[in-house]
């Protein structure tokens, strides 16, 4: 092998990176070419030493070359628990160009939403949503990328890089198609474990071409390097035990180089046994003892250097180690001729020369020691007015040793952390309190704390921190009711919902009458009104009844269950007028009241989704909309962009689908289920979008596209345990039908009756099985059919509402001949007429135009078909006009 040498511009860690180079020198050519260039990822592995951040120097130097704007962060060992830490460096040339007014001009509705993540802006009074601060740093970057093209983003040591910087570097690198920025990550392999692995993975996934895996030097190389810094008089052996000794590694091979001329050592063969241990001194063992030769002063500089890991100056480094500012000051230029620190800013920030001294260093500590210094050093960083969450990453360090004081700075700094939007640290700094421990009557509070910060991530550790936390003593009123909550609502995410019910239930049995014990009782109504299999559901009716009958809707727990109740009735199927009354008497002029909002967290965004469901099948499709758009909005403000939004969408869907806005509905649907994707399958949100979307294509006549939406997101059995609005089993039914699988649509519609009749849900347009089976079963059990059409009628009658009475004149229609049938459709016209929903409206024209060969009831109907966007509808008009 030849002995190529890097360019000369290029330093000695560059040897046989040619390749490597060549793919950095492409992918900046293909992002200066235009601002319509695609944007790209570049992902480098390599081991300790093996010329990442070499690599990265040089896609720095190349950038800047063709006139790049190039922002560049990089993870720490120790700084891993730090939430958004790579983020914020990476983002800081850009915001440090900002005055405030103008970031939060530039960054608009995002500001609130990703500004206190990056620091520059403070955390709003709500719990801020991981994922919708995750979905606001990735549109500010994009904002700010557009404005400072063309942009090169480098990440070194993303194997450190925190969590909550991976996850948003994974959602950034899924959306470059659009945005030309060249975004290079460097990385160890298998330095990672669990979900950071995971986000490393995801952005790996997202580049272009194959991951540039650097190798050692080989021996041809080392050579070549060798006699680039010694001169050409090195002689083959020399070169040769210098590979050997170094194994490759370029950076080993650099410091052992410039220890050769440090000590004006003769690279000849005689020399070469020398070389061993001149490495030993360069590294691990070795460095720390050339460390210590330096003197005591210079050696607790560097350990101080290290427990601080970031925003290391020689005046923070005095206050921890407690040298006198001339000491230290003088250690810090020692330390730089001995290549341990470098000056990484011009404002005289410090950093190691290489993660790898960094991490000798810190090890070397002893342990004792560390753990002390790190409690000191959170003290410094508290009194430099950087805040708890900012010290927090050292008290995590810190020896457990029963100081109440440490307690409460934890909690201080998980309130932070969740505040912007990072709940595993907020859970790191409250387990670490729990080590501690916190005393006895703070104890309960801590794991109630710890509770709601893992129940959106760890529904399960949720379960057994509240449980644990109600056992103690320390949770009284109001406190230990908002535990019971949470702890319900955990087992509720964890598919527990059986036991969510026992627990409340049992709890608001301890209760004396009064606002704690009514507060309990409807939170145990909510839940099983969303139990899908709940057997007593009658008499659980009666007595919601019952207790409703009591309330005014002086308060929120009387609100909550009028509204309850409202739900209930509506899908029982009784009188839409007492539905409409019921939920008109739990709102306060007309909105929903302070506490019970959709961000509201004492309540769940459970109980205004009932309301507006009762509103949406009670044909008060104007309140049903005006609740749902306002959750959209609402969440779309608050940046809350995880399950709470993919059901906004999943409900404005439903909104649009009755109103009979089927391509609105379906655009609306599709965007719930991709955040419902997101968020993970299963989970009832999921249900939900995927089953009103496969219910608005059936609608379109889209059967096709239909039958691919259920096969690819399982919608079949077996169904959740929850409540899934509209009842799964009867779509599905349909679907079948649609398809053509006849005898199992069948089936699954018989199973959609005897679940509805279990829960006593006898709304027909809520629970639709009656009328596809009716249909279905016309031919072969006609006596049947005309059973359940006359139970629909009933059904359908009692309910009061246009739109479920003109449904049950179609399906009889559609099992007469002659007058009668002509009769009862066109009953079912002069109904849905009234009704808001248009594509009911617009089928029932089509038939009746069709029974009478009325070309102007056909052409109305067509007219309407089409401003539905029902496609199977108007082809079917289409083709009986066309027939004539």
């Amino acid at each position: 092998m030849t002995e190529v040498r890097p360019t000369a511009a290029a330093p000695a860690s560059l040897w046989e990176r040619e390749e490597e180079v060549t793919a950095v020198e492409r992918a900046v050519d293909s992002l200066c070419a235009g601002r319509a260039s695609s944007g790209s990822v570049l992902v480098i592995r390599g081991e300790a030493g093996f010329g990442k951040t070499a690599l990265l120097a040089e896609t720095r130097r190349i950038a800047e070359a063709r006139g790049c704007t190039v922002w560049s962060a990089r993870g720490g060992e120790t700084l891993r628990s730090v939430p958004f830490n790579v983020v914020r460096q990476l983002l800081q040339p850009a915001l440090l160009s900002l005055m405030p007014e103008e970031a939060r001009e530039y960054l608009g509705d995002w500001y609130d939403i990703a500004g206190p993540a990056l620091g520059i802006a403070d955390p709003g009074e709500r719990q801020a949503d991981p994922q919708g601060v995750c979905d606001g740093l990735v549109a500010a970057v994009r904002r700010l990328a557009r404005r400072d093209w063309p942009l090169v983003l480098l990440v070194d040591d993303a194997h450190w890089a925190d969590q909550e910087t991976l996850r948003w570097l994974a959602a950034f690198a899924e959306r470059l198609d659009d945005l030309s920025v060249l975004v290079v990550v460097a990385r160890r392999p298998g330095e990672a474990s669990g979900e950071r692995a995971r986000l490393l993975e995801a952005v790996a996934s997202t580049a272009g071409g194959p991951l540039t895996n650097l190798s050692a030097l080989s021996p041809e190389a080392t050579s070549g390097l060798t006699r680039a810094t010694l001169g050409e008089h090195a002689d083959a052996p020399f070169c040769r035990e210098v590979w050997a000794v170094t194994g490759g590694n370029p950076y080993e091979t650099v410091e052992l180089l410039a220890k050769v001329q440090e000590s004006e050592m003769e690279p000849s063969e005689g020399s070469a046994s020398e070389l061993r241990e001149l490495n030993r001194s360069a590294r691990g063992g070795g460095l720390v003892a050339r460390l210590e030769e330096l003197g005591v002063d210079a050696t607790k500089f560097a350990w101080a250097a290290a427990i601080l890991g970031s925003g290391i100056t020689v005046s923070l480094v005095a206050k921890l180690s407690t040298l006198k500012p001339e000491e230290a000051a003088a250690c810090a230029v020692l330390l730089q001729d001995a290549r341990i620190l470098t000056e990484r800013t011009e404002d005289g920030e410090l950093e190691f020369v290489h993660p790898l001294i960094a991490s000798a260093v810190y090890n070397s500590i002893p342990d004792a020691l560390r753990r002390a210094w790190h409690g000191v050093a959170a003290q410094v960083v508290t009194d430099s007015g950087l805040g708890a969450a900012a010290a927090s990453r050292h008290l995590l360090q810190v020896h457990p040793d029963d100081d109440e004081e440490l307690v409460e700075q934890l909690r201080e700094a998980a309130r932070e952390h969740v505040a912007v939007g990072a709940p595993d640290a907020a859970r790191r700094c409250l387990e670490r309190a729990l080590l501690e421990p916190p005393a006895p009557e703070v104890h309960a509070r801590v794991l109630f704390e710890l509770g709601c910060a893992t129940l959106l991530t760890a529904p399960a550790k949720t379960i057994a921190h509240l449980q644990t936390a109600l056992a103690m003593p320390g949770l009284e009123g109001t406190e230990r009711v908002d535990a019971v909550f949470r702890l319900s609502q955990a087992l509720l995410h964890n598919n527990q919902l059986e036991e969510a019910v026992r627990t409340v239930e049992a709890e608001a049995a301890r209760h004396e009458e009064g606002p704690a014990r009514l507060r309990l009782q409807a939170v145990q109504y909510m839940w099983e009104g969303l139990y899908a299999s709940e057997a007593g559901a009658a008499g659980r009716s009666r007595r919601l009844a019952a207790l409703a009958a009591t309330c005014t809707g002086r308060d929120n727990s009387e609100r909550a269950l009028l509204m309850l109740r409202g739900f209930d009735a509506m899908a029982r199927g009784e009188s839409a007028e007492e539905v409409a009354e019921l939920c008109d008497r739990s709102l306060v002029n007309g909105r929903l009241a302070p506490g019970l909002g959709w961000t509201d967290t004492e309540w769940g965004l459970e109980l205004p989704l009932m309301l507006a469901s009762a509103y949406a099948y009670t044909d008060r499709l104007d309140r049903a909309e005006a609740l749902f758009n306002e959750a959209l909005r609402t969440y779309e403000s608050a940046g809350w962009s995880g399950g709470h939004l993919a059901l906004a969408h999943a409900y404005v869907g439903i909104g649009h689908r009755r109103r009979g806005r089927l391509k609105e509905a379906e655009t609306s649907l599709r965007e719930s289920l991709r955040i419902a994707e997101r968020v993970g399958r299963g989970l009832p949100l999921h249900w939900s979008a995927t089953c009103n979307l496969v219910d608005t294509l059936l609608a379109r006549g889209q059967v096709e596209e239909a039958w691919s939406i259920a096969e690819q997101y399982g919608f079949a059995p077996p169904y959740p345990s929850t409540i899934v609005l509209p009842d799964p089993r009867s779509v599905r039914g349909r679907l079948l039908l649609a398809v053509g699988r006849t005898k199992e649509g069948i089936n699954e519609l018989d199973a959609a009756e005897k679940a509805a009749e279990v829960r006593g849900h006898h709304n027909p347009v809520l629970v639709p099985w009656a009328v596809d089976l009716a249909r279905a079963l016309a031919v072969e059990d006609p006596v049947r059919a005309a059973q359940l059409a006359t139970d629909v009628r009933r059904h359908a009658e009692r309910l009061g509402t246009d739109t479920a009475i003109g449904e049950a004149l179609r399906c009889a229609a559609a099992l007469e001949t002659g007058q009668r049938a002509v009769r009862l459709a066109g009953h079912a016209v002069t109904y849905l007429e009234a009704s808001p929903c248009q594509y009911e409206h617009a089928a029932a024209r089509v038939e009746y135009g069709i029974l009478t060969r009325s070309v102007a009831e056909l052409s109305r109907g067509l007219a309407l078909a089409e401003s539905c966007g029902a496609d199977g509808l108007v082809a079917r008009a289409k083709g009986m006009l066309e027939a004539g």
